[in-house]
């Protein structure tokens, strides 16, 4: 074997070690030849810039570059997690974190506020959906990754950042100074609309929302004085969460039949939702309520309530994210979230890129401080390199008020006509 190629297979064999976790020394053999030669051109670059870049650069940090390229090439949703972001990513699901309180994403390569999450300093700042990030501090975003993004927003409580906000309608681009918080987040708000007719806003699912709303709806019927009449499921600007929550909370209002099904490329990655207990609930009328910032879990909550047809779905069409992210964690305790399956109704649709169509499609324009009718709002299908099926839009604001919530107002009109629910049961 020449000295040329000893390189090539060394490093092939340590890249991949380095990717699966070091226990890969049998592996190497298997690899096609294809697989060979490629990575053959890259120790070959890697090599070349080492030894020829202007600055003296680290093989660790190539490496990384190259496996955040390599993630983000493939969609929107896959990444690769240092171990810092990989912590952090575990404390969001317990709902609190150090940051600003935006969800965020990349749109024609520039970084887009998707929303902002509620009671929060991005919130309070006037941040709107539809928002353009071009500057972090003195930081330009232009190809700046999701990850790298985040982790520049996020820091310790009270310390300052300033971002530059490009938005639609305004001629200049503007600064924006934020004081950072450790972001709680509630994730289930409720209250009684008027006698009889409750209110639940599900914020994110965490590791106790479904455990919350039931104390939710335990806590209306008492204010009520009895059973409810009728329900209102805010899943506006919701952009998801765990899996295991929103197959519970879809299980509060159902007793039987599938909740959500998985397909992925192997079997461990298909797997069917059930609902397999009896509540309280299960009759009580439902509207939920959807828009363009409700997102993968709470679309699988709003498919499975409209596919069993247990509740009617009002608002425009959700996000479209219907992709199953798996966390893939390496020994370095860094991890990958990798797409590895689809979502799809009880009826077999995917909602990937086209979201749930609503029963009854209605706009809430919510007017600003301003004057101005806020941004539309991102959705996946305009997210580049996202997935299509197999086979743009307002911001929402709770703390409005129901005066001025067109669409809530409508979902009431609708829980008390509850001849429309008959007539949905029946067709």
């Amino acid at each position: 074997m020449s000295r040329k190629s000893v390189l090539p297979v060394v490093f092939l064999s340590l890249l991949v070690g380095y990717l699966l976790g070091g226990r890969t020394a049998e592996t190497v053999s298997a690899i096609t030849r294809e697989t060979y030669d490629n990575v053959e051109l890259f120790a070959n670059v890697l090599t070349i810039v080492r030894q020829n870049y202007v600055d003296e650069v680290s093989t660790h940090d190539l490496i990384e570059g190259a496996i955040n390229g390599m993630l983000s090439s493939l969609d929107p949703h896959s990444a690769y997690l240092t171990p810092d972001f990989y912590r952090e990513l575990q404390v969001d699901t317990r709902g609190q974190f150090g940051g600003l309180g935006i969800e965020i994403t990349i749109r024609n390569g520039v970084l887009t506020i998707v929303a902002p999450i509620e009671d929060t300093p991005a919130y309070r700042a006037g941040l709107q959906a539809g928002d353009q990030i071009i500057k972090i501090e003195d930081d330009f975003t232009k190809d700046m990754t999701l990850i790298e993004a985040v982790r520049r927003m996020r820091g310790p409580k009270g310390t300052k950042i300033t971002i530059t906000i490009r938005r639609e309608g305004v001629p200049e681009l503007f600064d924006v100074t934020l004081v950072r918080e450790i972001i709680k987040i509630r994730s289930v708000k409720s209250r009684l609309l008027e006698k009889g007719y409750g209110y639940l806003r599900v914020v994110q699912f965490q590791e106790r929302t479904a455990d919350d709303l039931r104390k939710a709806l335990e806590k209306l019927e008492k204010e009520n004085g009895g059973p409810l009449d009728g329900l209102v499921l805010d899943l506006r600007n919701n952009p998801g969460g765990l899996l295991s929550q929103a197959v519970q909370v879809a299980d509060v209002f159902l007793d039987t039949g599938l909740i959500v099904y998985t397909e992925g490329r192997h079997e461990n990655q298909k797997n069917k939702y059930f609902a397999h207990k009896a509540e309280s609930y299960v009759d009580t009328p439902m509207v939920v309520l959807v828009n363009g910032g409700s997102a993968s879990a709470s679309e699988i909550v709003a498919g499975a309530l409209q596919d069993h047809k247990r509740a009617l779905v009002l608002g425009t069409p959700t996000f479209g994210k219907g992709s199953v992210q798996t966390i893939l964690p390496l020994d370095d305790q860094s991890a990958i979230r990798l797409t590895t399956a689809r979502y799809y109704t009880p009826n077999g649709r995917s909602i990937q890129a086209t979201g749930i169509t609503p029963d009854i499609y209605m706009e809430n324009v919510v007017v600003t401080a301003q004057g101005r009718p806020e941004s539309p709002m991102v959705r996946e299908e305009n997210l580049p390199g996202h997935f299509e099926q197999e086979e743009g839009e307002e911001a929402f604001s709770p703390e409005e008020g129901e005066k001025n919530d067109a669409q809530l107002q409508r979902a009431l009109e609708l829980l008390k006509s509850w001849n429309v629910f008959k007539s949905v049961a029946a067709s």
